[in-house]
């Protein structure tokens, strides 16, 4: 079983989270820009998320609000700086949070043989910020979703016609 690793060094205001998929690229990248696709995944258990805005092209905005079984709302939104198979650039800024925008680099690399390897990088304002995010238990919060798409994946390639 694929395993997601996420590094957080010491003094850096970067995570790398990183996880291999059995699936091709193209449906990696569909998964991560389809709005129908992304409410089925990018969330931990327990919590529905909402693609309330998703324009997945350069300039292009986002807006997700997630629910959990409380009915707290968490609302996320951004902007795309780059969409393409190989790579997806946005911005993400917790609303809850105004100013503390992170810049998200994921990179879609095609490993042959329909597997994927996706490495999310994200760069936030400063090192402080990214220490809040660890505390706030975001480990558990990334991999829970990564546990997700790999299911979505698979579920995915199940249903497509055979090439």
């Amino acid at each position: 079983m694929a395993e997601t690793s996420l590094i957080a060094e010491p003094g850096k205001q970067e995570i790398v989270i990183s996880r291999e998929f059995d699936a091709p690229r193209d449906l990696v990248f569909k998964a991560c820009t389809d709005p129908e696709l992304i409410s089925q995944w990018w969330a931990p258990e327990g919590i529905t998320t909402t693609v309330e805005k998703m324009d997945a092209k350069p300039g292009g905005t986002w807006h997700v609000v997630q629910r959990d079984a409380e009915g707290n709302e968490y609302a996320f939104h951004g902007v795309f700086h780059g969409v393409m198979p190989e790579q997806i650039v946005d911005t993400i800024e917790y609303e809850a949070m105004p100013g503390h925008v992170t810049l998200e680099t994921e990179t879609l690399e095609d490993l042959g043989g329909g597997r994927t390897k996706m490495t999310d990088h994200l760069v936030f304002q400063s090192v402080e910020d990214r220490d809040a995010m660890l505390q706030s238990g975001m480990e558990e919060e990334m991999t829970g979703p990564m546990e997700r798409l790999a299911g979505l994946l698979r579920s995915l390639k199940q249903a497509a016609p055979a090439r």
